[in-house]
């Protein structure tokens, strides 16, 4: 099943869940910000994603900036950061079997639906 990785205060994310809707197909929302992934989870979407941890972070977020630019974290610490502040996630990100995407823009969902 579709599973899309969803903030609904972001407009990406809302476009990303309308493409879905239109789409037809059955899918299932995560609110990550209420359903925090693990970081067995994240690592697992990292692994679809096909990118470092780094690149699944929200690097504007002020949370990001106060506590974290400019330190020198590996994965781990990078996965942890994202588990504590869900904020940080960038989104959406939308999962299909083996296959996942991060929404931005949102058309590139349609590649993997």
């Amino acid at each position: 099943m579709i599973e899309i990785y969803h903030n609904n205060r972001c407009r990406k994310s809302r476009e990303g869940l309308e493409l879905l809707e239109k789409s037809g197909k059955k899918f299932k929302i995560v609110k990550y910000l209420e359903e925090i992934p693990s970081k067995e989870e994240l690592k697992k979407i990292i692994a679809l994603l096909g990118i470092k941890p780094i690149d699944l972070v929200r690097r504007t977020e002020a949370i990001w900036k106060s506590d974290f630019k400019g330190k020198d974290l590996n994965d781990e610490a990078i996965i942890t950061a994202m588990v504590n502040n869900p904020k940080l996630i960038e989104r959406p990100i939308v999962i299909n079997e083996n296959k996942a995407v991060i929404g931005r823009p949102p058309s590139q969902i349609l590649d993997i639906i």
